[in-house]
């Protein structure tokens, strides 16, 4: 059996990034079958045993998650002429007032604070940002298999045919798309689920039925809904709440 390279697997296992792995194995915070491995680029068998220290665990509970309810205008990621990023709406006073989450907020949580996910300049919803390299990669890692569920506001004609084919049968990119679930939430809105999230993907894949989205928004990732969160305020991921 060949050997892989440890932090590959410590990625794939979700123990942690690629990123965090190398930072743990330099400062000795993780054993292979109980011995602590401290070389960068060690390979193993992948049916070795591979844990982190408790000062390791430990700087993985004190990162946090924020769930903001991101209004149009801002970008999700790197900031744009003219627009700013949504974490600049991650302060004191635009915390909800009903979250839940014990933690007092600090400056420190913004630290390496990154979206995972991209919501448009254009629409609005639930947008997670986090300083966890492990909900990173199951929100936005190739193989992530959770879905997410938009509002979306149409206008035209949408033929059952052509329903049909935003739920499965077209290409973007010359790439075809997974399958999806839409269906009419009412009159002149889509309920979109996707597992997928290509650039612009929902207003481009009605562009190719003849819609045109007037409003779009993310009401759940996974498990964890957007709920009364209100638009521009923020809340902390929750220790009884995953994706």
């Amino acid at each position: 059996m060949e050997k892989v390279r440890l932090s590959k697997l410590m990625s794939e296992q979700g123990l942690c990034s690629r990123r965090e792995a190398d930072s743990y194995i330099e400062r000795g915070w993780v054993l292979v079958d109980g011995v602590p491995v401290t070389e960068l680029g060690t390979r193993i068998l992948p049916g070795q045993t591979i844990t982190l220290a408790a000062a390791a665990r430990n700087q993985q509970q004190a990162r946090v998650t924020i769930l903001l309810h991101k209004p149009v205008g801002y970008v999700s990621s790197q900031p744009e002429k003219d627009y700013q990023p949504a974490v600049m709406l991650v302060t004191g006073p635009n915390r909800w007032e009903n979250d839940r989450n014990p933690l007092r907020f600090s400056p420190q949580h913004l630290k390496g604070l990154a979206p995972a996910g991209r919501l448009d300049i254009d629409s609005t919803g639930l947008l997670v940002l986090t300083q966890d390299g492990r909900i990173a990669k199951q929100l936005i890692g190739e193989n992530s298999a959770v879905d997410k569920e938009y509002l979306v506001r149409v206008s035209g004609r949408l033929s059952a045919k052509d329903l049909e084919l935003l739920n499965h049968g077209l290409e973007l990119d010359g790439e075809a798309l997974r399958p999806a679930h839409v269906a009419w939430q009412n009159r002149d809105q889509l309920r979109f689920v996707l597992r997928q999230g290509k650039k612009r993907q929902i207003r481009r894949m009605c562009e190719l039925v003849g819609l045109r989205v007037t409003g779009l928004k993310r009401v759940r990732i996974g498990k964890v809904m957007l709920g009364d969160l209100p638009q521009g305020q923020w809340r902390y991921l929750r220790e009884d709440e995953s994706f």
